[in-house]
């Protein structure tokens, strides 16, 4: 069964359920099931056929998107190194544990927005595992996929079924475009503390 394929049976089932079929959605995919690009393609849809309630279904994927990652980081606070140990090479992870360490917030924000074949799902899992507190990690996560997926159901209010197309013709460039956008504002919101804090001292 190919990509349009799924697509089409998934839309047909969860169409019944509205924005609620798109949150269970985006909850397996976030957490122990991979469906890339299939949660995106149909808040688009949805959006088109009910451009009104665009903010519902963006809110609920984004919040179905946030359980899932919630389980695996869940996972990973209990019992991650090991799994991640078994995964991936000592000294990647040893990189992967000072990326966190160095980057906080950043280090999930970011490979959130990215697309496949993006290993999101091993993210979530290093920053339960490398400490990454729940509030840091849950903001993160809702800034990540909430800006994914708010632009995308914009984009289908504003311009139909071509923003699908466009989507999935260039996906990685406009989750890499998103990415360096967070990055930017970042490195902006650090050097203005720094001149408050050095003004004020």
């Amino acid at each position: 069964m190919n990509f349009e394929a799924i697509s089409a049976w998934l839309r047909n089932a969860l169409l019944p359920y509205g924005g609620f079929g798109l949150m269970a959605l985006a909850m397996c995919d976030s957490s122990f099931l991979s469906l890339p690009e299939v949660n995106d393609v149909l808040l688009m849809t949805f959006s088109i056929n009910e451009p009104d309630a665009m903010v519902k279904f963006a809110l609920l994927t984004t919040l179905g998107s946030v359980i899932g990652c919630a389980l695996l980081y869940a996972v990973g606070r209990k019992g991650g190194e090991a799994f991640l140990r078994r995964s991936i090479a000592h000294e990647r992870l040893a990189r992967v544990r000072r990326w966190y360490q160095r980057h906080g917030v950043l280090a999930v924000i970011i490979p959130s927005l990215l697309p496949p074949p993006t290993p999101f799902k091993i993210f979530v899992l290093s920053a339960g595992t490398f400490g990454i507190s729940w509030p840091k990690f849950l903001t993160a996560v809702v800034i990540g996929r909430g800006i994914r997926y708010f632009s995308e159901g914009l984009l289908a209010v504003v311009y139909g079924p071509a923003a699908i197309r466009f989507v999935q013709d260039n996906y990685g460039m406009m989750g890499i475009g998103l990415a360096l956008l967070i990055v930017a504002a970042a490195i902006i919101f650090f050097l203005t503390r720094r001149r408050v804090r050095s003004s004020e001292a």
